[in-house]
């Protein structure tokens, strides 16, 4: 079953008070646009490369059909994804067909444009149709995410609704900036079920994201299976920040939670933080600490106080055992190391640990990751740093990151006071930390991955991630509360060419997310920044 929609569970009633307007799934029909305001073409999130509006529009009606290539099953797929999206609200049956024909909507795989790359796509809508083509499926697929924007945000309810279903007339061809363009869910300070994570990435997959980085181990919880260590999970899994059960994936949850990003287009990339946040590992096995005594599981939310035995061969047993484990498993390119607030671990110790764990990760194939406390080290060549600082961080912290850059090092970017989604909003907001300083849904969007480290070769930077810790959060809606609408900007650094960015136009075609949000049971923040219409 799609877990695409959902009714969404309350808040708890200090949620419900301080954040007032946050939405829900509408219980009645409403109406859609009517056809006379079919939305322009180029009020989509993340904005469009390139957008030529004009023309007539299309009118999906019941004689609708999705048409595919013969010969693609990446194309039918897709298809019918669109479809389960489709039928509910508009009571069309939109049957997915190899039959070509001149109308309709059409999917086709296979374009000869080079500018398209491996993710971009061109989106046409005239009378008859709307024709979307890529050179691969991942481009297809983002060409359906614009489609399902154009139309009425009550297309996204799951039940039917009236009025017109009206694709403004154009061109859009499209194709992202960064090829990284990610968002961490933090499942290890409270836990978050297989459905709950499904649930994110089908928010994620609207606004284009497609990296998935799980946090999933820190001092309050293991949260994988690993067969050869298997008190990781069964002991140092049973808790979480606060006590509760805590909880941890099987490795077919794992699985399952792959096969489903893979579905829309996402690559996982797992995260076992290193050689510090290591609590629960530490209580699950007495050897891994240089006393053998193990500590008692952690509830809290402090940071730095832990950290795995350098000098323990049987420390680099666990390491190898845990990322053979877990690569055998990832189909993507990344492992995260972690790397990062490791204070109790002396810096000369660090460095030699990151240096053998780096090499483990390429032993099994893998490209390191890691926070960007990495580059106080020795980065290995392919190495990815993802940089967390602030605007404040010290100059010399910096230097450490860009010098690393310059020698082949590669960034993401996540700077915590502009894309740490677990900021609060401002000194009201009931959930979240604010060590990192307020984080409104201007500030999030208003910086330049490009140009924000300076002295940082442009070439370096892979793209952007927003992270989501969950010290305060443990429902989906609380991590949509936070998540959006900041998630859309930060999707939107990542995908759109830099010319694109001006905070006043994109205010606008966020506020149009609004209902589209309420249509998903997204229950969002209704920042005072933005003009949202009313619902």
């Amino acid at each position: 079953m799609s877990q695409r929609r959902r009714i969404p569970r309350l808040f708890a009633p200090l949620l419900l008070v301080a954040a007032a307007g946050a939405t829900s799934v509408a219980a009645t029909p409403a109406a859609a646009e009517p056809a006379e305001r079919a939305r322009p073409l180029s009020q989509v999130i993340p904005a469009p490369a390139s957008v030529s509006e004009g023309g007539p529009s299309y009118a999906l009606t019941d004689r609708t059909r999705i048409r595919v290539d013969d010969d693609s099953r990446e194309a039918r797929r897709i298809g019918s994804y669109l479809a389960d999206i489709l039928r509910p609200s508009t009571g069309f049956e939109l049957p997915v067909t190899e039959r070509d024909a001149k109308d309709g909507i059409r999917l086709r795989l296979g374009s000869k444009d080079a500018s398209l790359g491996d993710e971009g796509y061109r989106l046409e809508s005239g009378r008859h149709g709307v024709t979307i083509t890529a050179r691969k499926p991942a481009g297809l697929f983002y060409g359906v995410q614009t489609l399902r924007q154009l139309l009425p945000a009550s297309v996204e309810k799951d039940t039917r609704q009236r009025g017109h279903w009206t694709v403004a007339g154009g061109t859009i061809e499209d194709a992202p900036r960064y090829g990284y363009r990610g968002a961490m869910l933090d499942v290890s300070r409270h836990f978050f079920s297989v459905d709950k994570v499904k649930t994110y990435i089908d928010q994620m997959a609207l606004y284009k994201v497609n990296k998935l980085h799980l946090h999933l181990s820190d001092d309050q919880g293991w949260r994988i299976a690993i067969d050869s260590w298997p008190r990781l999970a069964t002991y140092g899994g049973s808790t979480q920040v606060g006590g509760g059960p805590g909880g941890y994936y099987t490795k077919a949850d794992y699985r399952e939670i792959l096969r489903y990003a893979t579905s829309r287009h996402l690559e996982v990339v797992p995260e076992i933080d290193l050689p510090g946040h290591t609590n629960a590992a530490l209580a699950s096995y007495a050897e891994l600490n240089c006393d053998g005594v193990a500590p008692p599981l952690y509830t809290g939310t402090d940071v730095g106080f832990s950290s795995l035995c350098v000098p323990k061969a049987i420390t680099y047993e666990f390491v190898d055992d845990v990322v053979r484990e877990i690569a055998a498993m990832t189909p993507g390119k990344y492992i995260h190391i972690g790397g990062d607030e490791a204070h109790s671990t002396p810096h000369k110790d660090y460095v030699a640990f990151m240096d053998k764990a780096q090499a483990v990760v390429g032993k099994y194939g893998k490209t390191v990751m890691g926070w960007h406390q990495l580059t106080g080290g020795n980065p290995v060549k392919g190495a990815v740093a993802q940089y967390w600082g602030l605007d404040k961080t010290s100059d010399t912290e910096k230097a450490q990151v860009v010098d690393a850059a310059r020698k082949g090092t590669k960034l993401v970017l996540s700077p915590a006071d502009r894309a740490y989604l677990d900021m609060k909003y401002n000194k009201s907001t009931p959930l979240g930390l604010a060590w990192a300083g307020y984080v409104e849904v201007e500030r999030s969007y208003d910086w330049n991955p490009g140009t924000y480290l300076r002295g940082a070769p442009a070439e370096s930077v892979l793209g952007v991630e927003a992270p989501l810790w969950s010290e305060t959060l443990w429902t989906s809606d609380q991590v949509e509360f936070m998540a959006f609408p900041r998630l859309p900007g930060i999707a939107e650094l990542g995908w759109s060419p830099a010319a694109t960015h001006d905070w006043d136009t994109y205010k606008v075609r966020l506020a149009a997310q609004g209902p589209r949000m309420s249509a998903l049971g997204i229950d969002y923040y209704r920042s005072a920044q933005v003009p949202w219409p009313a619902e």
